[in-house]
């Protein structure tokens, strides 16, 4: 069975990750719960949690642009270092496929 690959752009990742973080906080925040003690503490280390992935989420994201905005320019600036190290990789993968 074939599946078609889907495009996620970076907008989504952070949209679902603040739905994730939207929809367990909104489970934290039932009232029936304050009954069961653990609970209180459950909420304060899930929160804690929550907001330290958020928070790590968008530091990716922003790590991810970077990069891709630094190698897009270096691609652009040395086209010749890409074509060449293109080459350089077909050369030994076509060896390694000859060779087997």
């Amino acid at each position: 069975m074939f599946f078609k690959k889907r495009q996620v752009s970076l907008a989504d990742v952070k949209g679902d990750v603040d739905q994730l973080v939207g929809d367990v906080r909104a489970l934290l925040s039932v009232k029936e719960l304050d009954a069961i003690p653990e609970i209180k503490r459950i909420r304060e280390r899930m929160d804690e949690g929550m907001g330290m992935a958020r928070d790590s989420a968008s530091r990716a994201i922003a790590q991810t642009k970077h990069t891709a905005a630094c190698t897009d320019k270096y691609a652009h600036d040395e086209p010749w270092h890409i074509a060449g190290a293109a080459l350089a990789i077909g050369v030994v993968l076509g060896y390694a496929a000859c060779r087997r």
